[in-house]
């Protein structure tokens, strides 16, 4: 079967746009009760900031295993950080109405199982939102990429019900900026469109492609992506 048609439930046709995770945070604690969140692998931190500008009450709690380059850069003490051994979350079923992954599973060790723990900790209807890597060189310990069809594959098989599949900065801006050192300059391509992206995008508008299209097409070349799923509101404890 054709990526485009393995992808078109999945992929939004309203725009084309490149976005970032923080317009996914945006649009959940605006149209949604968010009370808690989960930053799951949340790093240094910085998450908890977006949210509190959103919503000052919700309450962010932040967890992450214990050594990574990123935790042990962490210098932030107002907030609530936890450690956990990469699998098992220590909070009770259905404990969170969101929960936030930022480029943190092409990390993980055991996707599988800690998809389940994702589903297990989120209230019915709760929701799942992040970004991982797609065709991103390797970094900071990474084990895996993903194509945007084999992640949707396992947050179903989780129990998840797959929403939204968005393409993030392309492939070709990260491989050169692994080739100049990481140079920062490539940072400003996560808040505009990368260089691939603005291509296949003019492409796309040439050819009167629909924005769906577009986004497919970005999609199977991109270096990271962003999803959204939700655990189902129709859930029932046992």
């Amino acid at each position: 079967m054709k990526f485009n048609d393995l992808m078109a439930n999945y992929v939004p046709s309203d725009f084309s746009r490149q976005i970032s995770l923080e317009h996914f945070i945006e649009i959940f604690l605006v149209h949604h009760p968010i009370q808690n969140v989960l930053d799951l692998g949340c790093g240094i931190g910085n998450s908890a900031d977006e949210f509190s500008r959103i919503n000052p009450n919700v309450i962010w709690i932040g967890i992450d295993i214990e050594n990574s380059p990123e935790v042990n850069a962490r210098q932030r003490k107002d907030l609530q950080f936890l450690t956990f051994d990469g699998v098992s979350l220590p909070f009770s079923d259905s404990y969170f109405d969101l929960i936030y992954c930022k480029q943190v599973f092409e990390h993980v060790r055991f996707p599988a199982a800690l998809l389940k723990e994702v589903y297990r900790v989120l209230k019915p209807g709760g929701f799942f939102i992040g970004s991982t890597s797609h065709l991103e060189p390797y970094h900071s310990f990474s084990y895996w990429n993903y194509t945007p069809y084999g992640f949707i594959i396992l947050l179903q098989e989780a129990g998840l019900e797959v929403s939204e599949m968005r393409p993030s900065i392309d492939a070709v801006t990260l491989i050169l900026r692994r080739i100049t050192g990481d140079a920062k300059i490539f940072n400003i391509f996560w808040r505009i469109d990368s260089p691939l992206n603005a291509m296949l995008e003019l492409f796309g508008i040439l050819l009167r492609k629909k924005a769906q299209w577009r986004n497919i097409v970005k999609l199977l070349f991109c270096g990271q992506f962003l999803f959204s799923a939700k655990k189902p509101s129709d859930y029932f404890f046992s």
